[in-house]
């Protein structure tokens, strides 16, 4: 059997060094690590190729079940692939396998709905924060509020120009490559 560890972090900041070295603790051969969200499956090469590469008797192992996803139907999704390949997955905390199929999957689906459900808290106080940070700049100056919007694209100047110029919405739109919404709201501030 051989023991394939998957290790994931979701930004470039965070260090993946104490997932490698638990993977390697546990016996694990081959570990692939990636920096990507685990919100969804979507961009994550070194999963997909663990999955790709698995051979009846491996398991696929990682250090906590939020690491291999965030959703429960995509951890769900993964254990039913490794199922259908004759492979297994453990979790190393808690530590738990797919291997005695019931106990173990009963434990997944828990865990993983566990995950599902930190990361909605996640999102959410993440949101209550960049509110309450909107709320706090209203009554800052411009300069010091750390929420400024989108910086300015098109120069105002050049569609009161174009428009002295005789120049139509939609003409002035197609000739500086924006939106004549763009166009209307620099002519109508």
């Amino acid at each position: 059997m051989t023991k394939l560890g998957y290790a994931r972090v979701s930004t470039a900041g965070q260090s993946l060094d104490g997932q490698k070295a638990a993977l390697e603790a546990a016996g694990c051969t081959v570990i692939r690590a990636e920096k990507v969200s685990g919100g969804s499956r979507a961009g994550r090469d070194e999963l997909q190729t663990l999955l790709d590469f698995i051979r009846s008797g491996d398991e696929l192992v990682v250090h906590r079940i939020d690491r291999l996803g965030r959703r429960i139907t995509d951890v769900l999704t993964i254990v039913d692939e490794l199922k259908a390949k004759g492979a297994s997955l453990r979790v190393l905390e808690p530590a738990l396998t797919t291997a005695d199929h019931v106990t173990g999957q009963i434990m997944i689906t828990a865990l993983g709905m566990a995950a599902e459900l930190e990361r909605t808290f996640l999102l959410d106080r993440q949101r209550a924060g960049i509110e309450r940070r909107k709320e706090i700049d209203r009554s800052l100056p411009v300069d010091r509020r750390a929420y400024r919007g989108k910086r300015r694209t098109i120069d105002p100047d050049a569609i009161l120009n174009l428009r002295g110029e005789g120049l139509g919405p939609s003409v002035i739109a197609r000739r500086l490559g924006i939106s004549r919404m763009t166009v209307y709201r620099a002519l109508n501030p």
